[in-house]
């Protein structure tokens, strides 16, 4: 399957499992997600051991498969390798692109964050199949990053070769105009990870996507 095909209108979780507003264990919320319809479910902690996040994902990944979606390990090149992840995904402080794709081989999915047009345009040039562009709107997730707004995420599409994922702060309500933008796919995480019905929060997002703005 080809990497547009992928991407396009795919409902992306990131599962991070160092959230603290978390109802269940990760494997719970990885059975939630991906019976709500989640087609790819990435993998993201900044603070667990190797050993646990290797295990974990071992786990993880026997439920991405049998539910036929993407599994993506945030940062961690070594773990995605040897769990036999799909890819990794990496952030702008991370390791080199090169690096991960000479780990991990030419089959396998590399994502790259992007914050601003100037990192978009940059990763253009890189060895990777899709960016994640954003935040959007205001994340609580990363409070520390200034969104880049409709505007933004409207002149990054229309630059990028590549695949685009807008992220942050997306929820049903603004996702249309998320998605009029042009994207190919959204990630979420609080939106979904702090409801109280997970799977049925699931299923929302993937009806408004699979209306095409």
């Amino acid at each position: 399957m080809s990497i547009n095909r992928i991407f396009r209108q795919a409902l992306y979780v990131v599962l991070d499992i160092d959230l603290p507003y978390l109802r269940k264990d990760p494997l719970s919320l990885a059975e939630d997600l991906l019976r709500g319809g989640v087609d790819i479910l990435q993998l993201r902690s900044k603070f667990s051991p190797g050993k646990y996040l290797f295990a974990l994902g071992k786990k993880i990944k026997k439920i991405v498969r049998k539910n036929k979606a993407i599994f993506i390990i945030n940062d961690r090149v070594d773990i995605a390798k040897i769990v036999e992840a799909d890819g990794v995904h990496l952030g702008q402080e991370d390791l080199p692109v090169d690096f991960a794709r000479n780990m991990l081989g030419k089959d396998k999915i590399i994502g790259l964050s992007t914050h601003n047009l100037a990192q978009a345009r940059r990763a253009q040039r890189s060895e990777i199949d899709y960016i994640s562009a954003g935040p959007v709107f205001k994340s609580p997730t990363k409070p520390e990053l200034k969104p880049i707004g409709i505007e933004g995420l409207k002149k990054i599409v229309k630059i990028s070769r590549l695949p685009v994922v807008a992220i942050g702060g997306i929820n049903p309500d603004n996702l249309p105009e998320v998605l009029g933008c042009g994207v190919d796919s959204v990630a979420v995480i609080s939106s979904i990870l702090k409801s109280k019905d997970i799977v049925e929060r699931v299923k929302v997002f993937k009806q408004l996507l699979s209306y095409g703005y």
